[in-house]
């Protein structure tokens, strides 16, 4: 009994690593020259040269290149940053996607910043390696510094259709600032549904962090609802510091975002996101 009992204990406490680790599955970050999944005449290398063409191996295991092809920004319009004139690239962050019912790979590059930029550079690419591979869209998704998959990386919305999830993010000694992307793919091309800015604080008296999560929801024809959330929580440190420690709280900031199909896009519900922006922009 007793050892059944603390096997049942043990288990308990692992659940929440497993969790982890299944999210994490997700993303792989693959050594570029290695093959890809199911292929040996294709490597991530090959699909990384189809956004920065001369990208070769060099120095301490990175890769090495100049700029990247033209690719528009996420958001629209002119407001990304500039890609860098060289490229020094670790790895990527690779995702398998469904799209249309068709199984699509994900790419992540982050190439970092140009000189004259104070936001990063990302390219985030859509393959197809049925046959020959084919980049099918790229775009960049950096609205910060640093930019990855969030975790998980995915929400699925139909039964052949996932949204994308990446975050880009920058930091100082008491500050996070975070911008997360949730992207479709609708005709093999990437379509914005939302940009959720975020922004967490850590002094001596407390900690105040805003989580950004996404679940979709049943009850539909075609696209699922998402219901993205916020939580919003501050947590006294209990320190004794020159500053005056706040009330713990926690509360939820809720979007609903539902296909509209004669705009051929997700429409919100509600700007509660935009004003939480603005409330966060006042805290700086």
């Amino acid at each position: 009994m007793i050892s059944i009992l603390c096997r049942f204990m043990l288990a308990c406490l692992l659940l929440p690593c497993l969790w982890a680790a299944a999210l994490a599955q997700d993303v792989s970050f693959p050594e570029l020259s290695s093959a890809v999944g199911g292929r040996q005449d294709v490597t991530y290398l090959d699909l990384a040269k189809m956004v920065v063409p001369d990208l070769k191996a060099g120095a301490n295991g990175f890769y090495d290149g100049s700029a990247p092809i033209d690719v528009r920004d996420i958001l629209g319009g002119e407001e990304g940053g500039s890609p860098p004139e060289t490229v020094n690239l670790p790895n990527a962050a690779v995702l398998a996607v469904k799209a249309g019912g068709k199984d699509r790979l994900a790419m992540l590059l982050d190439l970092g910043q140009s000189q004259n930029s104070a936001e990063g550079f990302a390219v985030l690419a859509l393959y197809d390696l049925a046959g020959k591979p084919k980049l099918l869209d790229a775009v960049n998704v950096a609205v910060d510094r640093l930019t990855s998959f969030r975790e998980p990386a995915k929400v699925s919305i139909a039964a052949g259709d996932d949204a994308i999830v990446t975050t880009s993010t920058h930091f100082n000694s008491n500050q996070g600032y975070a911008g997360t992307m949730l992207i479709m793919v609708h005709n093999d091309r990437f379509s914005l549904i939302d940009a959720i800015y975020t922004f967490d604080e850590n002094y001596c008296a407390y900690r105040r962090t805003q989580n950004p999560t996404f679940r979709s929801l049943s009850g539909h024809k075609s696209y699922a609802p998402i219901k993205a959330t916020v939580t919003d929580a501050t947590v006294p440190s209990g320190e004794s510091c020159d500053e005056v420690s706040p009330k713990a709280s926690s509360h939820d900031i809720s979007v609903t975002y539902r296909w509209d199909k004669a705009k051929s896009r997700y429409v919100r519900n509600s700007d509660a996101f935009e004003k939480l922006s603005a409330e966060n922009e006042k805290r700086f």
